[in-house]
């Protein structure tokens, strides 16, 4: 049984770790916070850019761009999103899991030079560095940082290449943000753009809360859909007469760029919100580990000092009996 000094000790150093994992937990809710409303900031033009395409859609010409067109995949490119620092549980491994599956599936079809790499963020960043993968550039401030006119470039060069042939497909690795207590890792393809599957996208999102409790999420979902119900009886319908000028496929050309720059930048967000959520709940855990290991020393200690008291008096009462 350890001495009495060493239980205080540990109680000590406990104690000293909790207050980290505590400090951390709050600036992940705060920066949690800034992340969500940094979401519902972008909706409102999501919303508007889905209403017109989705009418677009329900027009009676078929119209088609080079960004939509499927072709034979010789050449691919993985967009993976992951967090610059760690402390995050397992965030950073679940992406890093799905980019070597995805780098794996493409390897026999392509080679491994024909699979390119654009890591946003340090920790894929490195090691994409260290598989030796084909790694198109070091993006880290985006993960700290998001910037639309930074996602913007990246994606001005990812049509381009795609436009002149030099990739054939683009897929995005990323979190979709749920709510602070369900991140849902994805993986879709960006280019060719499937118009009708984005369209048809799951954009739930709690953007009101940083509690992650399972009774608490289904509360808040239960009172959002009540919400939701009452907008759409207030909302009333815009008009979808579009008169196209000068036709469909010229306008098309203009809106695709526009949502594979949405698209982008909505991952960017969803992630940066999924890694801030992560390592809330990650410091949350750490912080309630340490409540019960404290339990227990202070219990241990009690115990042992309890016991030391003991053989105390006994050693007084047995000293006085001879």
């Amino acid at each position: 049984m350890p001495s009495l000094k060493e239980i205080k000790g540990r109680i000590a150093s406990v104690n000293s770790t909790r207050k980290i994992t505590s400090a951390m937990k709050m600036v992940a809710s705060s920066k949690l916070h800034h992340a969500q409303v940094a979401i519902q900031n972008m909706l409102p033009y999501e919303t508007m850019l889905e209403h017109i395409l989705k009418s677009f859609l329900a027009a009676e010409a078929e119209a088609h761009t080079i960004y939509d067109q499927e072709r034979p995949v010789k050449r691919a490119a993985l967009v993976v999103f992951s967090s610059n620092s760690s402390l995050c549980g397992g965030f950073n491994a679940n992406v890093i899991k799905m980019m070597t599956h995805a780098v794996e599936k493409y390897a026999p079809e392509i080679g491994l030079e024909n699979v390119e790499i654009y890591p946003i963020g340090r920790k894929v960043y490195e090691k994409a560095k260290k598989m030796g993968l084909n790694v198109q550039g070091e993006f880290s401030a985006l993960a700290d940082k998001p910037n639309v006119n930074e996602c913007i470039k990246i994606v001005m060069e990812l049509g381009e290449k795609f436009a002149e042939g030099k990739i054939d497909k683009v897929e995005l690795i990323y979190h979709h943000f749920k709510s602070a207590g369900s991140q849902i890792l994805t993986r879709k393809t960006f280019l060719p753009i499937d118009i009708e599957s984005e369209l048809k996208a799951d954009h739930e999102r709690d953007l009101t809360s940083i509690i992650a409790t399972k009774e608490s999420q289904e509360y808040l979902k239960k009172r959002g859909e009540r919400q939701t119900e009452r907008q759409e009886e207030k909302v009333k319908p815009l008009n979808d007469n579009f008169i196209v000028e000068p036709d469909m496929n010229t306008v098309l050309t203009e809106l695709l760029p526009k949502m594979a720059h949405l698209m982008f930048y909505t991952a960017l967000l969803d992630n940066n919100a999924s890694e801030h959520a992560a390592r809330m709940v990650a410091m949350q855990t750490a912080t309630d580990n340490a409540d019960e290991l404290l339990r227990e020393l202070s219990l241990q200690y009690n115990k042992g000092r309890q016991q030391a008291i003991t053989n105390e008096l006994l050693d007084l009462v047995g000293g006085s009996a001879q």
